[in-house]
């Protein structure tokens, strides 16, 4: 059980965080690259820009991002591009420090800080995260099918220790592992710099348990059937941190402010929208061998919120692995978004 004093101590830090409240909708943007391979500046400023309207969180990077793929170069390329823009739109970062084990979780964390302490001149953490627009970093828990509760726990609060704010990311389909609800607890008891879990197990195991996790704001990641997983709805979660917010940052927003304003009827029917043209999409890339199928569906889609109803006749999306998603699949994912009724009359591009 978290105790109240800690429970007390992050209300607090949340509140000096999130001056307006912490956003509940959130997304883990797509890295763009150009046709050489690099990381598109313009185009990642661009999409920031058109989901910003929508979203006032992201994560970068995350799975969705390339998160487990960029050299350390790109990463820092990257999240410079990210400072950049979150100071211009007023967003909140979340950085992510995903990476297999303790140590380079721990690099991350220690060359992010020493990078926002030189951009903002700050020798002090808060204020130099405050200043950046950066509420905390994100890690997973060690990669391995091996790594016990007990090894996972003393792993997590050798990095909680650090005193840096702190966002849990549960993601067995690629750490290989679950963090149970008795080892979140045990660390919301303790660290009040633990401040949020994001969830895209699809199993919900630590929040079906019930236990008091302590303000420990939690937002799900698994995609589809959205509209039920909401506090409003009945639901556990105080938010979404969701791949497709890339594309579905509006209709993912009125839907939720349809479930806080009972309309739960609409809220509903967008749901079963939302989940039926993102389960056709990733059921279209999932057989694609390079990335992932969270990014190359996004990556499909956004293609069309970028240059708009005529996206089939520009290049395709080139992934982090150097090949391009086919142009057959871009067909297929223009003939879905128009049966749903998503395609976008203009990109944000054009």
């Amino acid at each position: 059980m978290a105790s109240s004093d800690t429970a007390t101590k992050r209300s607090q830090l949340l509140a000096r965080i999130f001056s307006e409240g912490v956003p509940k909708l959130w997304c883990p943007a797509l890295t763009h690259y150009d046709c050489e391979g690099k990381i598109h500046a313009q185009r990642i400023a661009a999409h920031l820009r058109h989901m910003s309207q929508h979203v006032r969180g992201f994560l970068i990077p995350g799975s969705t991002g390339d998160g487990w793929e960029l050299s350390d170069r790109e990463a820092r390329e990257l999240i410079e591009i990210a400072l950049d823009q979150a100071q211009k739109l007023e967003l909140h970062l979340l950085i992510g420090a995903l990476k297999p084990d303790v140590d380079s979780m721990l690099k991350v964390i220690r060359d992010t800080i020493d990078l926002l302490k030189s951009r903002t001149g700050e020798s002090d953490i808060e204020k130099s995260l405050s200043k950046s627009c950066v509420c905390g970093l994100a890690i997973c828990p060690p990669r391995g099918k091996e790594v016990s509760q007990k090894e996972m726990e003393k792993a997590l609060e050798s990095i909680l220790k650090s005193e840096v704010p702190i966002a849990l990311y549960q993601l067995p389909q690629v750490t290989q592992n679950e963090m149970g609800a008795e080892l979140v607890s045990n660390l919301a008891a303790g660290f009040e710099n633990f401040f949020m879990l994001k969830d895209t197990s699809g199993t919900d195991r630590v929040i079906a348990s019930g236990k008091d996790l302590g303000s420990v704001f939690m937002v799900r990641g698994a995609e589809r059937d959205y509209a039920k997983w909401l506090k409003p709805a009945g639901g556990r979660y105080d938010g979404f941190l969701l791949s497709t917010a890339n594309c579905f940052a509006k209709e993912l927003r009125q839907m939720m402010t349809d479930l806080e304003e009972g309309r739960v009827d609409a809220a509903n029917k967008e749901s079963q929208r939302l989940t039926g043209v993102i389960s056709d999409v990733f059921d279209l890339v999932s057989p694609f061998p390079d990335g992932n199928p969270f990014a190359n569906a996004n990556k499909a889609m956004d293609h069309f919120f970028a240059f708009g109803p005529d996206a089939a006749t520009v290049l395709p999306p080139r992934l982090h692995a150097g090949s391009s998603l086919p142009v057959e699949m871009i067909v297929e994912t223009e003939k879905i978004l128009e049966r749903y009724g998503l395609m976008p009359r203009k990109g944000y591009l054009v």
